[in-house]
């Protein structure tokens, strides 16, 4: 008997967020907080709206990446920016105690705790990207991130993919503009975690389609068609939907948490 599916929504780049204790550390670098660099534009409305309309389980992080980077492994030379590297070992050690760990931690001890329920755990994370970087111009609206040896993921992605296709005329382009197998938490989670109990599929989107704006017509839409075609790739494929549809879709709700029967 398959393992039933759950679906996990995380957001580590959500917010630009300095506590009171480390914002002499900012002193030189406050406009950094409100570029690409701070925070993932985006992301966290994203990641909600998702989690929602899905009934997943959400864990998010407004901190700045710029004070650590919840993304990178420990010992990686950007888990600290240019504004925390010269901080004193303790002050660093006390930020990596204060807001990595909790975090990091958190989401590993729930997906540990679905898996030994007897679930696969399909695990998305929401970021986002500059349209442009050092000159580049990224040519691609969204890009969705996985491990290529890893069967299901890529099936769950190229169902995603063609899913949104048929929604949108948006550019989905697959591990971009990351691969999906360089140093980030999902990465790390697959070394805790086999295939066949765990998903990590990193979902970017390009921050020029982001707005501010709550009334964004535009921004809304291409949220929900993401949510709609997630929900489509979860479905097994001679099965009604398992989802409830996301805000303002027409359809059925069904049993929250469940997923797609994928390539095991």
């Amino acid at each position: 008997m398959s393992r039933p599916d759950f679906l996990f929504i995380t957001c580590e780049h959500g917010g630009n967020r300095i506590p009171a204790r480390y914002r002499h550390l900012f002193a030189d670098h406050e406009a950094l907080l409100h570029t690409h660099r701070g925070y993932d534009a985006g992301a966290l409305r994203m990641a909600r709206d998702m989690s929602r309309a899905l009934s997943a389980p959400l864990a998010a992080s407004t901190v700045s990446r710029l004070l650590i980077d919840l993304n990178r492994s420990p010992g990686h030379p950007r888990l600290y920016s240019e504004a925390t590297r010269p901080a004193t070992s303790d002050m660093r050690e006390e930020i990596f105690r204060r807001h990595y760990l909790p975090y990091r931690s958190r989401v590993e001890a729930d997906i540990a705790q679905a898996v030994d329920g007897g679930a696969r755990v399909i695990h998305v994370s929401c970021h986002s990207f500059t349209p442009e970087l050092d000159g580049d111009v990224r040519n691609a609206d969204i890009g969705l991130l996985y491990d290529p040896s890893r069967a299901a993921e890529v099936e769950l992605c190229r169902r995603w993919r063609s899913a949104l296709r048929v929604r949108t005329g948006l550019r989905i382009r697959m591990n971009y503009p990351y691969s999906g197998t360089s140093d980030g938490f999902t990465v790390h989670l697959r070394r805790r975690f086999p295939a066949g109990s765990y998903l990590g599929i990193e979902l970017e989107i390009n921050q020029k389609h982001v707005s501010a704006r709550s009334s964004d017509r535009r921004w809304r839409e291409m949220r929900r068609a993401i949510i709609e075609a997630l929900a489509e790739a979860l479905r097994p494929q001679d099965a009604a939907s398992r989802f409830p549809a996301a805000p303002g879709m027409s359809g059925t709700p069904a049993t929250p948490g469940r997923a797609a029967s994928l390539p095991r």
